[in-house]
């Protein structure tokens, strides 16, 4: 196709939702539409050049409020704009468009496969298919990849389906389209303060010996800020620099009854790399020495052995 012109009648002629573009043609236009169907999927593989197209509220086909798009990218880049989410997409990358709200794409030289599916079997709540809109599913990992390969394989060759074996077969790739789309949402769902908190509180018990642990580091392995994190724990009892020194301090104090290991040894276990700051905080949360521990522990040990000794020797 030697036209940019010729390239959207093409287009429009395909089947796919209509598009106006914007394109920078550099010697040469490439551009290209290959449509194949299997049972209710309608799939296209499109060839194009670098540019920029959108589609506005007027353009938009009562046919089109019958299907989901949803576009993969095989070579190129494509930033895809819809609602208010941008989605930047690299080779292997996914995302669903909603063809009766405007949309806007700007394109690398890029060869992409559109599926076409339709609405109903996606089964996607209105709230959920807005906040899914212009996201991208990424096509490295999980159910996207699954679908980014079996989209690809499909836009090469799609040929000696009896009409039975096609509407089956369409029926299982819609359905992993569905999970994909459920695990992206999954994702993107804010998780309930109560259930993060205990991620937090389950991430810190399991570090409590790691000396660099602190609200900045609990905050990056949870993806969020530090005044985030502190948020989370307003209202609790213990703010998380508090919750991790008296974890710290519990733990100290059951090993310290328990053993005969000295103060120093035991404090710097549990992440406590000064004694002397360590003895002053434990005196001050249970009011006694840590070194009462270890002493009454060794004494209530002297004290039993003669019995042990003429036990053993009765």
């Amino acid at each position: 196709m030697n036209s940019a012109d010729a390239f959207l009648e093409t287009l429009a002629a395909s089947g796919l939702p209509p598009l106006i573009g914007r394109r920078r043609v550099r010697g040469d236009f490439r551009g290209g539409v290959v449509t194949r169907d299997l049972g209710p999927l309608r799939l296209a593989e499109l060839v194009s050049p670098e540019g920029e197209c959108f589609r506005p509220a007027r353009s938009v086909r009562d046919a089109d409020s019958e299907l989901w798009q949803i576009e993969l990218v095989t070579r190129g880049r494509v930033r895809a704009e819809q609602g208010g989410n941008t989605a930047v997409l690299g080779p292997g990358d996914l995302v669903l468009i909603d063809p009766v709200r405007p949309v806007r794409f700007a394109t690398t030289a890029t060869t992409s496969v559109t599926m076409l599916v339709p609405r109903g079997s996606l089964r996607l709540r209105a709230d959920d298919a807005t906040r899914l809109a212009g996201m991208r599913i990424r096509g490295d990992r999980g159910p996207g990849a699954l679908v980014s390969s079996l989209a690809r394989e499909m836009a090469r060759s799609l040929s000696g389906f009896r009409a039975d074996e096609a509407d089956r077969s369409a029926a299982a790739v819609i359905e992993l389209i569905a999970v994909a789309l459920s695990a992206q949402l999954d994702d993107a769902r804010p998780v309930p303060d109560e259930a993060l908190r205990s991620r937090v509180v389950g991430f810190i018990e399991a570090r409590l010996s790691d000396r660099d642990l602190t609200p900045a580091k609990v905050a990056v392995a949870h993806h969020m800020s530090v005044r985030r994190l502190h948020k989370l724990f307003e209202g609790q009892p213990l703010t998380v620099a508090a919750l991790i020194r008296r974890r710290r301090l519990e733990r100290c104090r059951a090993e310290l009854a328990g053993t005969d290991r000295t103060v120093a040894a035991v404090a710097a276990r549990w992440g406590f790399t000064d004694p002397a700051h360590f003895s002053r905080l434990f005196k001050a949360t249970y009011g006694y020495n840590a070194a009462a521990l270890t002493s009454s522990n060794r004494a209530r040990m002297i004290k039993a052995l003669p019995a042990r000794l003429g036990e053993d020797g009765g």
